[in-house]
């Protein structure tokens, strides 16, 4: 029996009871430190396809029932009151993780690849996978169970929502060499493909639909399947005429992203300060 297979028999076994046996905490304990290590995952690309490991986030909120309030404090300086089973993460230089001073905190139990770089303040919470050459901005916030592929730029107060319940859901992905804008916001398990750009300020959620004016679609989140940003797209903010009611008469608009070109040379020339950033 391989150890995730083992880690998942004994999560799903605590999951039910009311009164925690006395290994509850060893348990968890090496549950949250795989997370950390990013030897599971809230979800997985299998075969090409995301899949949701619903017994990860089962494990993530047992740990808020296993745990306690706590004081925790850095020195005379900062101090905080949080679950004992969450403590802040102490990186060291073995972990080739920059994180540059000014107030940023990462969670134990959220993966941080070697390479990353973190502008202060910026916060990444439990459940999180942030992989290699990847760069969070000051003020970006990375929640619970998102997962952050290889070389994204996670600009100023991005904001990358988390997804704990239901367990089933899937989190917000974000592929590979994605470039979200400052002030984005990209909630309630929204997929975004690879090298998509999403420019400053574009809001994508379940009940946002994508219009897409190159191929002339329009991409909706379905009852089992999230909001999906497709490959090498370009979205800005736009907006579009309400056509019923008082809207029609008082000139009203609602917004919408947009897909308003497919990724080429000038957008990769546009994004090419990035790698210097790193």
């Amino acid at each position: 029996m391989s150890d995730s297979t083992r880690l998942k028999s004994a999560i799903e076994s605590l999951v039910s009871v009311r009164t925690f046996p006395d290994h509850a905490r060893s348990v968890f304990t090496e549950f949250r430190l795989a997370l950390t290590r990013g030897e599971i995952r809230a979800a997985e690309k299998i075969n090409g396809q995301w899949t949701v490991n619903p017994w990860v986030k089962q494990g993530i909120l047992l740990g808020f029932r296993i745990g306690e309030l706590k004081e925790m404090s850095d020195g005379e300086v900062l101090n905080f009151v949080d679950k004992d089973t969450f403590p802040a993460r102490r990186l060291t230089l073995a972990d080739r993780v920059r994180v540059v001073p000014g107030g940023s905190s990462i969670r134990e139990g959220a993966y941080v690849a070697p390479s990353v770089v973190c502008m202060p303040p910026m916060y990444i919470n439990v459940g999180a996978y942030v992989d290699e050459g990847s760069m969070i901005d000051s003020h970006a916030l990375v929640g619970s169970c998102a997962q952050i592929g290889k070389r994204v730029h996670l600009s100023a107060a991005a904001q990358i929502g988390g997804v704990l319940e239901p367990i089933n859901a899937a989190p917000v992905i974000i592929e590979d060499d994605v470039l979200v804008g400052g002030n984005c916001g990209v909630y309630e398990g929204t997929l975004v493909r690879s090298r998509a750009v999403l420019g400053a300020g574009t809001i994508l959620t379940r009940s946002t639909p994508l219009y897409d004016l190159p191929r002339g679609e329009v991409y909706r989140a379905t009852g089992d399947q999230p909001l999906e940003v497709p490959e090498n797209a370009v979205v800005v903010p736009g907006s579009r005429a309400v056509t019923k009611g008082k809207g029609v008469e008082w000139n009203l608009s609602l917004y919408t992203p947009v897909i308003v070109k497919y990724r080429d040379e000038k957008t990769d020339r546009g994004v090419e300060l990035e790698d210097w950033l790193r």
